[in-house]
Order: structure tokens, then C-alpha cells, then sequence
């Protein structure tokens, strides 16, 4: 029960996600996903997937890939927060 709870907390913060950053600029697109990547999605989606790899090789050692799936999420999540912070405001030419 507890790996869908992860699958659906991943899943449902990624739809708020893009409802938050639908017909935003790419600054603040790259702001919304970087802090639900960081917040929510990366740490619900690597507890699933290490359940869920636990449950499947029968061996609670091998859900400590969790260990190694997190801070991989969250550092691409703190680098599109980042890119976006510091991103500079493209003028349009014409």
C-alpha cells in the first residue's frame, strides 16, 4: 500500500506541476519543476521504486537504492531551480 501512496503523491505533484507552469515563460517553468522535483516528486518516487525493487528481488537490502535514486532527482531538481532563478529575461527581437 505504501508504494502506491509514493506512485500517487509523484504522480499527482507532477500534474499540479504542469498546471502551475502551462503558458508560463521557460524562467518560471524551470522554477515550478525544479521545486517539485525537489520537494515532492523525488523523494515519494524514490521510496516507490525502492519498495517496489525490494519486493521484486525478495530482499530488503535492495530497497536502499532509494539511497542512490534521491539525491539523483534532487540535484536535477536544484539545478532547474537554479537555471531558472538565474536564467536572464530573453528580449524579443523583431
Amino acid at each position: 500500500m505504501a508504494i502506491v501512496v509514493g506512485y500517487v503523491i509523484a504522480i499527482s505533484a507532477a500534474i499540479i506541476a504542469y498546471q502551475l507552469s502551462k503558458s508560463k515563460s521557460k524562467k518560471r517553468k524551470n522554477i515550478v519543476w525544479g521545486i517539485a522535483l525537489m520537494l515532492l516528486i523525488s523523494p515519494s518516487l524514490s521510496f516507490s521504486i525502492g519498495l517496489t525493487y525490494a519486493a521484486l528481488v525478495r530482499s530488503g537490502w535492495a530497497g536502499l537504492i532509494m539511497w542512490y535514486l534521491f539525491p539523483i532527482l534532487f540535484i536535477i531538481g536544484l539545478i532547474l531551480l537554479l537555471v531558472g532563478i538565474f536564467k536572464k529575461k530573453e528580449i524579443e527581437t523583431s
